[in-house]
């Protein structure tokens, strides 16, 4: 498959992200644009978990429908759930109906209350793992994980954070902007690197 191809728009595009009316607005709007918001953050962790052996254009349908019943995915709310929201959350067709993804989800939502009770935030984990300018972020072919993700995943999986491994961790770091992997000549890409360099790095 060609990396690029031209939309009716003329516009060049990811290949991937070019398929569908879903996954236009996706590429040219959110996807590669940096993120340090702890609500957008800990959504898209848990959306890439969900995602995890599934299309992404499969989760992109059920997006709203999973902020619904993930109470906009507000770390505080979800943390509370027990076993009557995952009860209900199972009988829910408008979502994955996964145990072990839910029940991941509701623990990554107390872990990340933990760690916002001791001062440290899922972004500053996250951005920590930026790859360094040297690390080139042009691919032939882009790849599932590398050794940022795969670092990144362990720090996670060390906090108590689940489904959090190696491919789904870099599928986050690409979504959420701490990458740049728009393929050269993409016409959003950069926007997304300009977005990059202007955004604040969290310490912590």
């Amino acid at each position: 498959m060609d990396a690029l191809v031209i939309g009716d728009d003329g516009q060049p595009r990811c290949s991937w992200g070019s398929s569908s009316a879903d996954y236009i607005h996706y590429h040219d709007t959110e996807w590669g644009r940096p993120t340090t918001d702890e609500r957008t953050l800990f959504e898209k962790m848990c959306l890439e978990g969900f995602q995890s052996g599934l299309s992404w254009i499969t989760i992109l349908r059920k997006r709203e429908a999973f902020r619904e019943v993930f109470a906009d995915f507000d770390a505080e709310t979800v943390a509370d759930f027990g076993e009557p929201e995952i009860e209900k959350l199972l009988s829910d067709e408008r979502i994955i109906r996964h145990r072990g993804k839910i029940e991941a989800t509701i623990n990554n939502a107390q872990v990340l209350v933990e760690m916002h009770g001791e001062g440290s935030t899922l972004a500053g984990m996250i951005w920590s793992h930026e790859p360094s300018e040297a690390t080139p972020e042009v691919w032939d072919d882009v790849p599932g994980f590398t050794d940022e993700s795969t670092a990144l995943s362990k720090a996670l999986k060390k906090r108590g954070f689940r489904f959090v491994g190696p491919t789904t961790a870099y599928a986050a770091m690409q979504a959420m902007g701490i990458v740049n992997d728009h393929f050269i000549g993409c016409a959003f890409r950069q926007s997304c690197a300009d977005e990059r360099a202007a955004v604040v790095r969290p310490t912590k």
